[in-house]
């Protein structure tokens, strides 16, 4: 009697090719983004005998079901493109964050592993990348071409080191090109950043560990894979007859000097600084609240959380007061002139009489790096900072307190980790000066 129920689906089937080897192909289930099927391949060579050949191909396939019935088959043939797609649509960082994250991704994981199925990436594809990274961030492989650094149309001489590049006009006629002088050149390869690397390992893992929780497949290949190291922080503060340059230098304009002196007392972000605003500020007490900061890509600015989301309270010195009360009276003599006031919750660095636009943070970030070449420094914004933290160390202030002031998360982990040099030399000081304040015992004359 013949069977009325439905066809079973065949789970597996061994074809042969003309060389004589087998293709075993086995069905693993329907794609949860497609809906198509997917089925695992694998093509076993050809032996000595046919029969050899059957044999070590019914392996395979036996060897192939058992992957789909534990579950360790991939549930999708979805790339590592379209799973970055989908993990950016529900990541929930910070917009410069995730601006760093697409530059990272367009640069380095789309050209190079992007095409591949999530279910092939294997650790050694991984490592393999880190290596090519490590190697040449323009992931070169070797071959030679020259890295045109503007995007406008241009004519290069390609035959040349150093080359002269003549923009294209309507008629025949070119000009020199102002542009792009110096900018197009043979490519040298230099490596990526240890610190780059690593941010490329949290996108693969973050999204991966995704992958694994959407059911797309079953392990997480850059759980096996080694981290790159982390970087070994190296804080370089100017010295106190630097600072006192660049104080000195600063002061020939007197809002540029308190710009410069806050940041370098306070020891708080670019963007905390840009961000803080006339009620912030307690003058008569020396507090200052730091609740905001102001972030920036290209010529975007917008106002956001400080870089721990936590609001801090640092305290001003009497000196620094009084500095600023005088930048508030220079800046209601600037409002008067132009018949406003400033506003109450007014940036306290403005450029702007009644200050209700933020200073720009690449703005400052430059007027520095000017300054500073300017007197033969080789330093930056972020270095008075250090200079702060360091000072604060050297002058016996508990680690906690420091990491209080600076934003630090962690009770004090990220100041201890990146200050240790200066807390180890701080500590040196203290053994010498304990040593001499110490009793003397007498004890015997050692033997001759």
């Amino acid at each position: 009697m013949a069977s009325t129920g439905r066809r079973r689906r065949e789970r597996g089937n061994i074809t042969w090719l003309p060389s004589g080897s087998a293709r075993v192909s086995v069905y693993a289930g329907l794609d949860q983004l497609t809906g198509k099927e997917i089925r695992l391949r694998e093509t076993v060579p050809a032996r000595a005998t046919r029969r050899e050949t059957e044999r070590e191909a019914e392996k395979v396939q036996t060897r192939l079901l058992n992957q789909v019935d534990e579950r360790r088959s991939p549930r999708t043939e979805a790339t590592v493109n379209e799973l970055l797609d989908r993990w950016l649509d529900v990541l929930d960082v910070e917009r410069k964050t995730r601006v760093n994250y697409v530059s990272k991704i367009e640069k380095h994981v789309r050209p190079t592993i992007g095409g591949l199925a999530v279910g092939r990436v294997k650790v050694e594809t991984v490592e393999g990348l880190y290596g090519s990274m490590r190697r040449c961030r323009d992931h070169c492989r070797g071959r030679k071409f020259v890295q045109h650094r503007t995007g406008r149309e241009h004519l290069c001489d390609e035959h040349t080191t150093r080359r002269k590049c003549t923009k294209v006009v309507a008629s025949d006629e070119s000009a020199e090109c102002r542009w792009c002088d110096r900018i197009c050149r043979s490519h040298v390869c230099s490596p990526l950043a240890a610190g780059s690397i690593r941010v490329v390992h949290a996108i693969l893992s973050g999204a991966f560990s995704r992958a694994v929780r959407w059911g797309w497949i079953t392990t997480n290949p850059i759980d096996q894979v080694e981290a790159p190291s982390v970087p070994r922080p190296n804080p370089d503060p100017p010295s106190t007859v630097e600072a006192a340059e660049l104080l000195a230098e600063a002061w020939k304009d007197d809002d540029w000097g308190t710009f410069v002196w806050f940041t370098m007392t306070t020891g708080a972000r670019r963007g905390e600084v840009c961000g803080l605003r006339w009620s912030d500020l307690d003058l008569s007490t020396g507090v200052a609240v730091f609740r905001s900061s102001i972030g920036q890509i290209a010529g975007e600015q917008w106002e956001k959380d400080p870089k721990t989301h936590q609001h801090r309270r640092v305290t001003l010195d009497a000196e620094l007061v009084d500095v600023l009360l005088e930048h508030r009276q220079r800046c209601d003599a600037r409002a008067r002139a132009v018949d406003t006031a400033v506003r109450r919750d007014g940036f306290v660095f403005s450029p702007v009489p009644d200050c209700s636009r933020q200073t720009s943070p690449d703005t400052v970030t430059q007027r520095y790096g000017r300054m500073a070449r300017r007197l033969g420094l080789d330093t930056h914004l972020h270095c008075l900072r250090h200079y702060s933290a360091t000072e604060l160390i050297a002058a016996g202030v508990d680690i906690r307190t420091v990491a209080g002031r600076l934003g630090h998360a962690g009770g004090g982990a990220t100041t201890l980790r990146t200050y240790t040099a200066f807390v180890l030399e701080a500590d040196q000081r203290a053994a010498k000066a304990l040593a001499a304040r110490r009793p003397r015992p007498n004890r015997p004359a050692a033997a001759s």
